[in-house]
């Protein structure tokens, strides 16, 4: 976001603060000067307590996913409202996390071996000025019906959980950290006992968390992280830093290499990512790297060099949208979620947006693919 516009919003943010503030003053003078029974007879008897607010901020769906052995059951997670399930393919929904100490839902994640096991980790990962941070990780062995956390309360912010396919216990987790400030827990942790014990096996600095992470469809082993330097302040936001980069494991996590300039991506300081793989194809892995120029980055040999396929009709606000997903079954075929959905058939080179969910309601949509088949959700923030 450009300086000016950020510090224009300030200041009428600031003028508005200003005229609640007076007004705030003069009734609570009026309210004082009055006699105490009458404050209490005529004024308040009638007018039992209300929620007036917030309305709208921190309304938002951050995580979507769906049970591997059935596509009916649908997980959603929000920013501010808990996790949420849903039997009937989004037609009715039961709340699931209202016993648990946070609310904010940053990622979700069903083991594909055991769809009784799921992960959900805490703080959304929208670092905007309604951020809602969280306190760790919980794990379901049940479906849903109970949970326990398994530590990293300092993370703040899980934007995503990558399960081994074959072992649940082996659990990768993308932790962006403190929004407010500087913090050593971000990174790349990973367990292999199901929680009992983490490793933080990918680390950059107290400012540099993890923003994206996917893992090869045909080895578990090799993953693709997004690391992201950022810094939330109340009236301004910094995207990107020297920490900033896209970083490769091909032992589960053990070693890490940086991807670079030699590798086709852009030089400079890099912003977030976002990342995605086609279980099609998965030699074809795409970037979407906010950079002085954001571009779509595509690489079909997995990720040993990337081409910029595209600078248009990519998104917009990066520092916030940046999610993007490829068709199951067709790796050219690709949804790029934004304050609007569009959607790529030549591998990326040409989006097109979807009318039909411009009129949805405000914010940004969110896509979840139904297993097995190469359909998707629609989902609205």
């Amino acid at each position: 976001m450009d300086r000016s516009v950020s510090w224009q919003r300030n200041e009428r943010y600031l003028d508005g603060m200003n005229r609640f503030t007076r007004f705030a003053a003069f009734l609570a003078v009026c309210l004082w000067t009055l006699p105490f029974g009458t404050i209490a007879q005529d004024i308040f008897e009638d007018h039992p307590v209300r929620h007036i607010g917030p309305g709208t901020m921190s309304g938002r769906v951050t995580a979507l996913t769906v049970d591997p052995t059935d596509r009916d059951i649908i997980y959603a997670g929000t920013a501010s409202g808990g996790l949420w399930r849903s039997t009937s393919s989004g037609v009715d929904w039961e709340p699931l996390f209202d016993d648990e100490d946070i609310l904010s839902i940053g990622s979700v994640a069903v083991a594909p071996s055991n769809p009784d096991v799921i992960w959900a980790g805490t703080g959304e990962g929208n670092p905007r000025n309604s951020h809602t941070s969280g306190r760790g990780i919980y794990r379901s062995i049940d479906g849903g019906t109970t949970w326990s956390m398994m530590g990293l309360k300092d993370t703040r912010t899980i934007h995503r959980i990558r399960i081994h396919p074959t072992d649940p216990k082996t659990v990768y987790v993308a932790a962006m950290g403190s929004a407010w400030g500087p913090n050593p827990e971000r990174g790349v942790f990973r367990t292999r006992d199901g929680g009992e014990t983490w490793d933080h096996v990918l680390s950059i600095d107290d400012t540099t968390g993890c923003a994206e992470m996917i893992m090869d469809p045909s080895n578990p082993d090799k993953l693709f992280a997004a690391m992201w330097s950022f810094h939330r302040e109340p009236w301004f936001f910094t995207s990107g830093g020297e920490g900033s980069g896209l970083y490769v494991t091909h032992n589960g996590g053990d070693d890490w290499t940086r991807l670079g300039e030699d590798e086709g991506l852009p030089k400079g300081q890099l912003g977030r990512m976002g990342l995605t793989m086609s279980p099609a194809d998965p030699n074809v892995v795409y970037a979407l790297v906010e950079s002085k120029k954001t571009g779509l980055y595509k690489s079909t040999d997995g990720g040993e060099y990337f081409d910029l396929v595209s600078t248009k009709n990519i998104g917009n606000r990066p520092f916030y949208y940046a999610e993007i997903h490829a068709d199951p079954q067709d790796p050219d075929r690709l949804f790029n979620l934004y304050s609007m959905v569009s959607e790529s058939t030549d591998g990326g080179r040409t989006f097109r947006r979807h009318s039909a969910l411009q009129r949805c309601p405000p914010g940004p949509p969110r896509l979840v693919p139904r297993p097995r088949r190469p359909r998707f959700y629609p989902q609205w923030q």
